[in-house]
C-alpha cells in the first residue's frame, strides 16, 4: 500500500535518473496551447527531439491549454553517453557541467530541466509570430510529481488517457488522436514503452478493458496534477 504523505506533494521534484514522474504544464493565463493539428505535431516533434532521448515515454495527452506526460528518466550512464555524442559546440551549459562532473557526483537534474526549457522555448518561438504574441507562453515552473509506487502506474496511465473526456475536448477518449492511448492498441512501431506498459495491465485486452471502466482515484491524489 502506498504510504500516506503528511504534506502536500512536491510539484517541483528534482528529475533524478531512473525515477518516474507525472509531468504537467499549461500556458500562462490558460490561453490556447494549440490552435491546430500542425502545432500539435510540431510540439510532439520537439518533445521527440529534446526530451525522448533522455526518458522512457510511458503516456501522454495533449489538451487545449496544457499537456500531461508520464516518463521515466534514463540512467546517468546512458545520459552521460548521450551527451558525449553531442558536438561540443552544440552542448548546453548543463550538458557541459555533467561531462565535467566526477563520476560519483553526476546528476542529470539540470540537464533534464534545461531540455524541458528548450522544448517550451522552441515551441513558443514557433507559434508566437503566428499568433502575434510575445514573451513566455508556458507557466513556470512546470509541475512534476515523483511516482514512487508501482501500484498506481496503470491508474496514472488511465488518468492521463481519460483527460479529453474530463475536459470535454473530445466525447470519446478512446478515439482521441492526441494521446498515447491508440498507440497501445496498435501494431505500428512506437517509441513508447508499449510492451512494458501493457504488461502493467496484464496485456492488451486487459489494458482496453481497464480503460473502459470507471476508477476511483481519490486514494492517489498526491500523484495527480489538476489543471
Amino acid at each position: 500500500m502506498m504510504r500516506k504523505r503528511k504534506q502536500k506533494p512536491d510539484y517541483t521534484a528534482p528529475l533524478q535518473a531512473e525515477h518516474t514522474y507525472h509531468i504537467y504544464n499549461r500556458t500562462n493565463n490558460k490561453e490556447a496551447l494549440f490552435r491546430d493539428d500542425t502545432e500539435r505535431r510540431y510540439f510532439l516533434s520537439k518533445y521527440e527531439e529534446y526530451i525522448m532521448p533522455y526518458v522512457d515515454s510511458l503516456a501522454y495527452c495533449l489538451l487545449g491549454n496544457h499537456f500531461h506526460l508520464l516518463v521515466r528518466v534514463k540512467s546517468v550512464e546512458l545520459i552521460y553517453v548521450l551527451v558525449q555524442g553531442i558536438r561540443p559546440q552544440d552542448r548546453t551549459e548543463a550538458q557541459k557541467a555533467l561531462l565535467a562532473s566526477p563520476e560519483e557526483n553526476r546528476s542529470v537534474q539540470e540537464v533534464l530541466a534545461a531540455q524541458f526549457t528548450r522544448l517550451f522555448t522552441s515551441y513558443a518561438v514557433h507559434v508566437n509570430p503566428k499568433w502575434d504574441r510575445k514573451g513566455n507562453l508556458f507557466h513556470r515552473p512546470f509541475k512534476r510529481i515523483l511516482v514512487d509506487s508501482e501500484v498506481y502506474f496503470a491508474r496514472l496511465v488511465y488518468y492521463i488517457h481519460k483527460k479529453p473526456e474530463k475536459h470535454r475536448v473530445y466525447h470519446d477518449f478512446t478515439k482521441y488522436f492526441w494521446s498515447s492511448y491508440q498507440a497501445y492498441l496498435s501494431d505500428k512501431p512506437t517509441r513508447l514503452k508499449r510492451e512494458e506498459v501493457l504488461g502493467w495491465f496484464g496485456g492488451r485486452k486487459a489494458f482496453e478493458d481497464f480503460h473502459r471502466q470507471e476508477h476511483d482515484l481519490d486514494d492517489m491524489n498526491d500523484l495527480l496534477l489538476e489543471d
